[in-house]
């Protein structure tokens, strides 16, 4: 039997598994001593990048998403491939998604944005000194890059208009590294 924190588990049976996710359940002992199931769903760490020429403007994601069945604002986002940093596969994804190179690149720390059934961790990073290159978005992508007033992007962040949480976060942690640089 493995400890995790009060629990403990008996084993554990990979359920799904394909490119990007790992669907398992894992036979476990509960903090109240009672045998029970627990369902956990992995991800690729992945990241998410803002980036910006100056204070004023950020230039984020309008992108549809097919679970969601809408469009989100959000932060440029991508999974960390194989053998790939946090700062490449941003630097990679901005790249990507929004044809933007950046001469400065500031971490911004991590979050992971579901703590209850799926472990994956965001890593943030603020992009500055941009140019724009040419560059081509993968078939699954339905990305328009959009400049938004940094203020008005806080505001979304306040008023739920921007509700991916990596996102949300990287946006008031950009205003905090801003403001106090």
């Amino acid at each position: 039997m493995k400890n995790n924190g009060p629990w403990k588990i008996k084993s554990s049976k990979e359920i799904y598994q394909n490119p990007w996710i790992n669907v398992r359940e894992d036979q476990v002992v509960r903090p109240d001593r009672k045998d029970g199931i627990f369902g956990v769903v992995e991800m690729k760490p992945g990241i998410s990048v803002i980036a910006t020429n100056n204070y004023n403007n950020l230039y984020l994601n309008k992108e549809f998403h097919y679970i969601s069945g809408k469009y989100s604002i959000e932060a440029v986002n991508g999974a960390i491939d194989n053998n790939e940093t946090p700062l490449e596969a941003a630097k990679r994804e901005l790249k990507e998604e929004h044809g933007i190179i950046a001469k400065d690149w500031i971490n911004l720390g991590f979050v992971d944005p579901y703590t209850e059934i799926i472990k994956s961790r965001s890593y943030l990073f603020l992009a500055r000194n941009i140019s724009f290159v040419k560059h081509e978005q993968e078939g699954t992508e339905t990305i328009k890059r959009i400049k938004v007033k940094f203020n008005e992007a806080v505001k979304m962040v306040l008023e739920s208009k921007i509700t991916h949480s990596p996102s949300c976060v990287l946006i008031l942690k950009t205003k905090e590294y801003l403001e106090n640089k």
